[in-house]
């Protein structure tokens, strides 16, 4: 029991990048939890703040030192841990944020509780570090089944580690190391346990989820589990997959009618010079598959503005893919120059100024593309997981894609104007309706009146009209 003059420590997680984080951040809570620690919010004092960081790009490597000295500021006497991608990469820089007490590369969150054990038991003023080098990256460190998860309806199962691809803008290779793929019989004991405590949606995720060892077999071991739940790929990278792949996938039925299909930029010359291995008509040949095996099938993406030597002409092609495939949301944001990769050397950086505006105008793309989408579902009928009450500040969030950075751009979503359409009926004081909000299986953000009965479930409606970020919904 980890206590202080008879008072169980206290244990803050702040977790900046993606769903893998995400699902990291879960597994040392809970790692915490079985030690005896009470977890409080990233926003209460605190023994230990641990910072799971990002570094896929700048802005995100400067979020990542902004919380680190956040945390410090309400508790001096507080140990910092840092874990996380940032770390992996830049560890010396890291090292120089006096803040920090405890420094763990991504393969070592596992042992982040020993760490911080230890270090609360010895105090002796040292900084313990602990970053393994990439060529020491290559067994998959699972951290035990997790439990739970925050929005106690939508589970994040993480199923591979790491990414071979090299594209030439991406520094993640390096701060995951190579590819490794999770046991099977591991994971499926994990999806058990979640839909048995009430789950009812699993999320397959990974650095790269297309390049788990045995894909279909484990959706097929999935498809055969008993119980009422739905599942989700976090992503298939098109660097991977092609047409005929995503044919293999349509004979599993509690599979989401929705992919996050990155497709990074609309120009075949900037797509060879990030060495993406497709062109654009093989990335199209993807959608068209699973437009004509669902025309409602949703696509979510992310897209690079500023690429170097990118043109206007290409910026065009990239304005013209967004509208051409249909996305339902679409993560747009600038060129991020990595140390390290391929790119960061290349000539032709393209300025600021243009790239703000270039990612200004792929929003705007997308947000059309998405209104479109939206709007194409009205008068279907949808099954939603409803989670949550929808507040003021929760329908205006612009949330990433399935499994992308959610701190380096924006995503665009069906545009603000939407609510205009279709106006949820307020009460007889005119005051704002009291909704519940839950996503489609093609990845649509739907509203409906407040059941607190409904939340959790898999529930059947139709669409009935475009509203705020997605779409007004009634309960059948």
């Amino acid at each position: 029991m980890n206590q202080t003059d008879g008072v169980r420590r206290r244990a803050a997680f702040h977790t900046l990048g993606c769903k893998v984080n995400m699902y990291e951040t879960e597994s040392m809570r809970e790692d915490f939890l079985r030690a005896g620690f009470d977890i409080v919010s990233e926003n209460e004092w605190a023994d230990v703040y641990i910072i799971n960081t990002c570094t896929v790009t700048a802005v995100a490597d400067r979020k990542s030192r902004q919380f680190i000295r956040r945390m410090k500021q309400k508790n001096p006497d507080a140990v910092v841990c840092v874990t996380g991608c940032y770390v992996q990469t830049q560890p010396d820089e890291v090292a120089k944020i006096e803040d920090v007490d405890i420094i763990a590369g991504t393969n070592e969150k596992e042992n982040i509780i020993k760490y911080v054990t230890e270090f609360l038991e010895e105090r002796d003023g040292g900084r313990s570090i602990h970053v393994l080098d990439y060529s020491e990256l290559s067994e998959y460190h699972g951290s035990g089944l997790i439990t739970s998860m925050e929005s106690r309806t939508r589970a994040f199962i993480k199923i591979e580690e790491g990414c071979d691809r090299f594209c030439a803008y991406c520094v993640i290779p390096y701060a995951r190391g190579p590819v490794r793929s999770r046991p099977m019989d591991e994971i499926v004991r994990e999806a058990r346990y979640l839909v048995d405590n009430g789950f009812k949606e699993l999320i397959l995720t990974g650095i790269n989820t297309a390049l788990y060892e045995d894909l279909e077999g484990l959706l097929g071991r999935l498809e055969e589990m008993d119980g009422d739940f739905r599942v989700r790929l976090s992503s298939l990278e098109p660097t991977v997959i092609n047409k005929d792949y995503v044919k293999k996938l349509f004979r599993f039925s509690r599979l989401c009618h929705h992919l996050h299909l990155s497709v990074q930029s609309g120009s075949d010359n900037v797509l060879a010079a990030m060495k993406r291995r497709y062109d654009m008509k093989e990335y199209m040949d993807i959608v068209s598959e699973l437009k004509a095996f669902d025309p409602l099938y949703g696509i979510s993406t992310d897209i690079i503005a500023g690429f170097p030597g990118e043109t206007e002409e290409d910026h065009q092609d990239s304005l013209n893919a967004i509208g051409e495939a249909g996305f339902v949301r679409t993560h747009a944001f600038g060129y991020s120059r990595r140390p390290g990769t391929v790119a960061a050397d290349m000539k032709d950086q393209i300025p600021a100024p243009v790239k703000k505006q270039r990612v200004k105008e792929l929003i705007a793309a997308g947000e059309e593309a998405a209104r479109k989408f939206n709007e194409a579902n009205i008068g279907t009928r949808a099954v939603v997981i409803f989670e949550e009450h929808a507040s003021a500040d929760l329908m205006q969030e612009q949330d990433g894609s399935v499994d992308a950075p959610v701190d380096n751009g924006t995503a665009a979503g069906a545009g603000a104007g939407a609510a205009e359409i279709v106006p949820a009926e307020t009460g007889s004081s005119g005051a704002s309706p009291k909704l519940m909000v839950g996503y489609t299986g093609n990845y649509i953000h739907a509203y409906a009146p407040y059941d607190e009965s409904l939340l959790g479930k898999l529930t059947e409606v139709e669409v009935t009209g475009l509203y705020s970020d997605g779409v007004m919904c009634r309960v059948l």
